[in-house]
């Protein structure tokens, strides 16, 4: 099931939240979520709800394990266990494919390729569970001795299959007493219509621009065309991915939760260290916080810890080498910018720093995009005109100017514009009502015509569903 369909929220949100609300105890509250997040999880994938329960049931033990054993070798051995079963999870459901495929490559081998479907939610429960049992491991965090609220945070629908990775720290004191107040709803329910907005209206009608130029043959694709094209996919998976993220953390609210914020307008950076400050938030400081600073050959090495992180951030995304590029491609310009030092690039003009970031963003989300490397190449060429291309087609001006409206809509929605407008809205009271009042009538709108754009839409799932 996904957030972005009239089922969920016309038939199975409702219903949830009416449940919910009519629940005395925040015990049972916890029993209802708990019921409604795997039937959220079955809709689609009933056979790998045993996968997700046999994963919160052993992290679980392990958690108890490590608390009871702590400072001997047995809370050693629960976490090993714990790491080997989650990250085992990983590799045979992910990665076993496209390593049997690459050792066949490599060794001119014909080893059969599994062909195993990969569990939706998987890569994002199972960091969840990592970091709950090295935190218990590190006496960040004591182990929760009731099953049911573990099984809550692991697998509660709002963030169970695309993020945000959220640490057990973040909701602990929550899943055993919260309240949903009118402030949280009000705010929980505008953040829903965002999110729902920037994938319904803007991610899906910029992806029908993405797949005109790089779905079929690019061969004849201008320079301005593929700038304009990887431009334009940069933003769709912004507002895909931030789009859910908004969804997840608007649906939190509603029952009492506070997820971490997310995607802080990334664009808005003015390198591509700030800019994964801002990007994904939830998984670089699960990096950051987890491997970033493990001895390598017996040694904490900085700059060997930095790209084992960029290599895993990008082998996280997928199965593909594209990725692992993807990833290393980002650690090449942080460790960069490392060397240079940050008083060193304040001293850059604002202007080439926005100019510079904004490049290698963007040509960072073509690597991002092609997962054929042949495709890949023909991207890179096609940048600066290698393949023979133009500088420009008819092509490209009319779908820029087909779009127009959609493409300025889209960078508006860059910029934090309801940030700017509640800011405002907080120096009188006369601007607050205005405010709520507009928000009210935005939040109706962005809801019907979201409605309406999904009536006749396809499946289109939030891209982080295949991570």
């Amino acid at each position: 099931m996904v957030f972005s369909s009239l089922f969920f929220l016309y038939l199975f949100l409702p219903l949830c939240l009416l449940v919910y609300w009519l629940t005395p105890k925040i015990e049972y509250k916890n029993i209802v979520l708990i019921i409604f997040s795997l039937i959220f999880y079955a809709w689609g994938e009933p056979l790998w709800v045993l996968l997700l329960l046999f994963s919160a049931t052993a992290n679980y033990l392990c958690g108890l394990l490590i608390e009871k054993y702590r400072g001997r070798t047995g809370a050693k051995a629960s976490l090993i266990v714990s790491l080997l079963l989650n990250l085992g999870m990983l590799f045979v459901f992910k990665y076993s494919a496209f390593t049997v495929e690459n050792i066949n490559a490599l060794f001119s081998l014909h080893l059969p390729v599994p062909s195993i479907r990969l569990p939706i939610g998987i890569s994002f429960y199972t960091f969840q569970t990592i970091s709950y049992t090295v935190d218990c491991y590190w006496e960040k965090i004591h182990a929760q001795r009731s099953y049911t609220k573990f099984l809550l945070y692991v697998c509660m629908f709002p963030q169970l299959v695309a993020g945000p990775i959220v640490r057990y720290s973040s909701i602990e004191s929550e899943l055993t007493r919260r309240y949903a107040s009118v402030s949280d709803i009000s705010a929980g329910l505008t953040r829903i219509m965002i999110g729902l907005g920037k994938k319904v209206i803007l991610s899906n009608h910029l992806s029908t621009i993405v797949d005109a130029f790089f779905a079929g043959d690019m061969q004849h694709i201008s320079v301005a065309g593929t700038w304009y094209a990887v431009a334009v996919y940069a933003m769709q998976i912004y507002f895909d991915f931030s789009g859910y993220s908004d969804m997840a953390i608007g649906l939190g609210r509603l029952f009492g939760f506070h997820f971490d914020e997310n995607f802080r307008h990334p664009f808005l950076c003015k390198d591509i260290t700030e800019f994964w400050q801002r990007w994904h938030i939830s998984l670089g400081t699960f990096f950051r916080d987890y491997l970033l600073y493990i001895p390598i050959f017996g040694k904490r090495r900085a700059y060997g810890g930095l790209f084992l992180v960029w290599f895993c951030t990008g082998l996280w995304h997928g199965a593909s080498w594209n990725f692992i590029i993807w990833g290393l491609y980002f650690g090449l310009f942080i460790c960069f910018e490392r060397l240079l030092g940050k008083k060193r690039i304040k001293k850059i003009p604002v202007v080439l720093r926005h100019i510079y970031s904004k490049i290698v963003i963007v040509i960072g989300f073509g690597i991002f995009y092609f997962e054929q490397l042949p495709r890949l190449g023909l991207f890179f060429r096609n940048l600066i005109g290698l393949n023979g291309n133009g500088l420009i087609d008819e092509f490209t001006k009319i779908s820029v100017a087909n779009n127009l409206y959609l493409l300025i809509g889209a960078l508006i929605c860059c910029f934090p514009v309801l940030e700017t407008l509640e800011k405002l809205a907080k120096k009188s009271e006369s601007r607050q009502m205005a405010f709520g009042i507009f928000q009210t009538v935005c939040n109706g709108a962005l809801l019907v015509f979201s409605s309406i754009f999904l009536v006749d839409a396809t499946n289109n799932p939030f891209l982080y569903f295949r991570f």
